[in-house]
């Protein structure tokens, strides 16, 4: 291996756990996740086509993975995947968790093909193109999937903020 793909491969370790952890919504499966990844890409290194960025190759593989445990843990129902919620990055102010919280527990209730998708291309911002190679479908569906992940996102953030609202007018002034 050249130290110029290992510096290419390292570089992308970043992007590859918060993909993952996007998947999976949890830091210690996230981490597993990137390195059984890591670990499947250098026993692999020589099928790369060196033509190519080796960055949606990576998260191919990544992709891959998870779809594998998903379909593992449907198998075994008491060990599903996303039921835990990653810890809220430290923020000077509460409503910034809340929102942080929120914003993951929206992503995690969109379909693991529509997460999938918003995720590349809205996170990682890759093109539709390299998006559907990393994913293995048409242009097409991943147009249609960030469409339908950006709407889904869209109202179920708006119905939380009605509930809020309607929460704090129920409180009644006493003197």
């Amino acid at each position: 291996m050249r130290s110029q793909d290992e510096t290419a491969i390292v570089a992308c370790i970043p992007s590859l756990r918060r993909y993952a952890r996007g998947l999976v919504s949890d830091a210690q499966r996230a981490d597993d996740l990137v390195q059984d990844t890591l670990e499947r890409a250098w026993g692999r290194l020589p099928q790369w086509q060196r033509r190519d960025d080796i960055r949606p190759w990576l998260f191919g593989i990544l992709h891959n993975r998870f779809i594998d445990i998903v379909r593992a843990t449907r198998s075994r129902p008491e060990d599903s995947a996303g039921d835990e919620l990653p810890d809220a990055v430290q923020r000077a102010e509460q409503s910034d968790r809340l929102e942080v919280r929120d914003l993951d527990r929206a992503l995690q209730r969109l379909a693991p093909e529509q997460r999938e998708v918003l995720l590349l291309v809205a996170v990682e911002e890759m093109s539709y193109q390299e998006a559907a190679s990393v994913i293995g479908v048409p242009i097409g569906t991943v147009m249609s999937r960030l469409a339908r992940a950006r709407e889904r996102l869209r109202r179920e953030l708006q119905n939380r903020a009605p509930a809020e609202q309607q929460g704090a007018s129920a409180l009644h002034r006493i003197k």
